[in-house]
């Protein structure tokens, strides 16, 4: 009983942290206020609670291990909450990967940064929208160029010249339909003194002068012509060249069949489903007009590959020879060498013979 209690007492004490941290109450006491909040984001795995981090062989090893917190003191490895501190080029904030924050000359964010670097640093990049739209006041994101709103008085001032061009327009087509209004008569008016002949005159009165002004009368512009137009055909040029022929003469049965065309049969189409004949096919083919002819390099060619099979053989035969004739002298050098041998083997074979007999002869005569 006694062990019992001890073990209790001891899971409680690591069940609960010795102090609880402001953000965690906070998240409690919200997650307490609306608890049918459910996050949007992706599902993390949530670290072990404390206590049962070191039994259960917990290791931090990626970012959503951590949580929303930072390292855990109790597990003795190196830990890289949110790869703050990573040196290995991996993390989100390793070196080299995390711009800082620039403004631009208009205050806005300079997003050019991105575009300006490695094989575009130093040079001049066109990031913006408004470096390619041509802007009347200023440069870059602020300026509004045309879309900046006309003043008042340019809305009077523009309102007044179109109702002054449209009010022209409407007064000279109202003018023409006016009856007391008569319309402009094209051209210039000509003034012409005229005199009556004295025998168009009545009997007992004088001739008098008047002047007449002559002038074109308006045309209707719908009226349909007075005038038909026709095209009369263009006459003859000069003769035709005359075309000499040569005397007629019967044709004969040769010249008929010169002249005899084959019907156009096509090789792909056969709309109406006719039975061609292979003559009728060939014929049409075109191949009874082609002459054959051999071409002169084949000739050639074929004399090159004779004169080149000649020198094969030729040299194969000069190399059979000489291969011959090299076996042959190894064959005679190897006879000259044991021909020498066995004579020298004979030489001391009887130089042995007579030393041999020498001593005998000297080893008798004593006794």
């Amino acid at each position: 009983t006694t062990t019992t209690t001890t073990t209790t007492a001891r899971d409680a004490k690591h069940a609960e942290p010795p102090r609880a941290y402001p953000q965690q109450q906070q998240q409690g006491r919200a997650d307490q206020e609306d608890p049918g909040l459910v996050s949007s984001g992706k599902a993390t795995r949530a670290p072990p609670p404390y206590g049962q981090r070191e039994r259960s062989g917990f290791v931090p090893r990626r970012a959503t291990d951590y949580g929303d917190g930072g390292a855990f003191p109790e597990i003795h490895v190196a830990q890289y909450p949110r790869d703050l501190g990573r040196k290995d080029g991996k993390g989100k904030h390793a070196r080299g990967q995390t711009l800082a924050l620039g403004v631009s000359g208009t205050g806005g964010v300079d997003y050019g940064a991105l575009h300006r670097q490695g094989g575009n640093r130093g040079k001049t990049v066109y990031a913006d929208h408004s470096a390619i739209v041509p802007s009347l006041k200023g440069e870059g994101e602020g300026a509004l160029g045309d879309l900046e709103r006309p003043s008042k008085e340019a809305e009077e001032e523009t309102k007044r010249r179109t109702m002054l061009a449209l009010q022209g327009k409407v007064d000279t087509v109202l003018s023409a339909s006016q009856p007391k209004h008569i319309a402009p008569r094209p051209g210039e008016a000509r003034y012409v003194k005229y005199t009556p002949a004295s025998g168009q005159l009545a009997s007992g009165s004088a001739p008098t002068q008047r002047v007449l002004r002559i002038s074109e009368a308006h045309v209707d512009p719908l009226e349909p012509p007075k005038f038909k137009h026709k095209k009369v055909p263009r006459g003859p040029g000069s003769p035709p060249v005359p075309v000499m022929h040569s005397p007629p003469r019967k044709l004969t049965f040769e010249d008929q069949q010169d002249w005899k065309i084959p019907p156009c049969i096509s090789n792909w189409k056969n709309r109406k489903g006719y039975t061609i004949p292979l003559d009728k096919r060939l014929a049409a083919d075109g191949r009874g007009l082609q002459e054959v002819s051999i071409n002169d390099n084949f000739a050639k060619l074929s004399e090159a590959l004779y004169v080149a099979e000649g020198k094969a053989r030729e040299a194969i035969d000069m190399r059979g020879k000489i291969q011959r004739e090299i076996q042959t002298k190894e064959k005679q050098k190897k006879e000259d060498e044991l021909r020498q041998l066995a004579q020298k083997a004979r030489m001391e074979r009887a130089g042995l013979g007579a030393s041999s007999g020498q001593g005998a002869a000297g080893r008798s005569s004593p006794g």
